[in-house]
């Protein structure tokens, strides 16, 4: 049977170390987003090798140097690998039109993201809009609210249309990140996500917010909306922020977030999705990547008032018994 579905093009970028990752991304497309196009963007020599070898099918590779030019390459050195990943980010799209500039739209996707269901189901709410750029919320679970230092919004799934409208939006958001894209918090920054907090308000006839909340998941959200949907999850995506391999043995799931039952369910079908492209790569010759535990102060921060969060809830619990 012919399908009528247009192929939809998404941009990622990762390197070696997010190998599992980007295979676990690329299968859950095959099974839920054909007919699509990923266009990966090699941040290191090794993953464009590992990505040759594994002949991905509907993937095109952009090398890391075809993507910098000078700009880029003078505030490189100034940055950690994670910043400049961030900074990279909005000239994923650029290195893609250049290439394909027949593209009605493209859409960057973190390589720990998993679809769970067609995303045409989110596009189609951005086409009824006529705007041109499509952005997603962090949608924080109330009691884990976020918002002041990651932003309202996520990169995690941004949509550009391949227009005038969408190029302006992109090439501030460009400017801004080579201006100044950090893994801290100041003067209401933070890396190249709490831009887009002004979008709304700089670029109203462009930018559309999608509402289906409940259908782009995560550590910090998942709970709140098993409560609020009777325990009935239904997501197109799930964002396995967080999630690390950290040994052959030991697994970072989801830190100090509760996902609930029914959450758990989506990890055990990632798993599964995950142990198959290990083994790929084990057939291949590939070397898992393991990677360290993050560490940072704002994660301490979030761990401890967390815990303190979950003793008032026992106390409370326990009182009332």
């Amino acid at each position: 049977m012919i399908s009528d579905k247009r192929t939809e093009h998404f941009v990622t970028l990762f390197d070696s170390k997010f190998l599992p990752m980007g295979m676990a991304l690329h299968a859950s497309m095959m099974e839920r987003a054909n007919p699509f196009h990923l266009w990966i963007v090699c941040m290191d020599d090794l993953i464009e090798s590992q990505l040759k070898k594994l002949a991905l099918p509907d993937v095109s590779l952009i090398p890391l140097h075809e993507v910098e030019d000078e700009r880029l390459l003078r505030v490189k050195p100034g940055r950690s690998r994670l910043e400049y990943c961030w900074t990279l980010t909005c000239f994923s799209f650029d290195a893609v039109f250049i290439r394909a500039p027949e593209l009605d739209r493209l859409t960057y996707v973190d390589a720990d993201l998993f679809f769970f269901d067609d995303p045409q189901i989110l596009f189609k709410e951005f086409e009824q809009s006529g705007k041109h750029v499509l952005i997603t919320e962090h949608a924080f679970d109330p009691h884990n609210d976020m918002t002041e230092i990651c932003g309202r919004f996520c990169v995690q799934f941004l949509t550009f249309r391949n227009t005038h409208e969408a190029k302006k939006v992109r090439t501030w958001w460009q400017e801004r990140c080579l201006e100044w894209c950090f893994a801290t918090k100041e003067n209401g920054k933070f890396g190249d996500q709490k831009y887009l907090d002004v979008w709304p308000e700089l670029f109203p006839n462009e930018v559309y917010i999608v509402k289906q909340r409940e259908k782009m998941l995560a550590p910090w959200n998942v709970y709140y909306f098993e409560k609020k949907n009777n325990g009935v999850l239904a997501p197109v995506f799930y964002h396995f922020h967080g999630l690390r391999i950290i040994s052959s043995k030991m697994l970072l799931l989801y830190g100090f977030y509760r996902i609930g039952r029914s959450g758990k369910t989506l990890y055990d079908g990632y798993f599964e999705v995950i142990d198959k492209c290990v083994n790929i790569m084990h057939h291949n010759g590939m070397k898992i990547p393991c990677l360290p535990l993050p560490v940072n102060k704002n994660i301490l921060k979030r761990i401890l008032r967390s815990l303190v969060g979950i003793i008032k809830e026992k106390r409370r619990k326990f009182t009332s018994q």
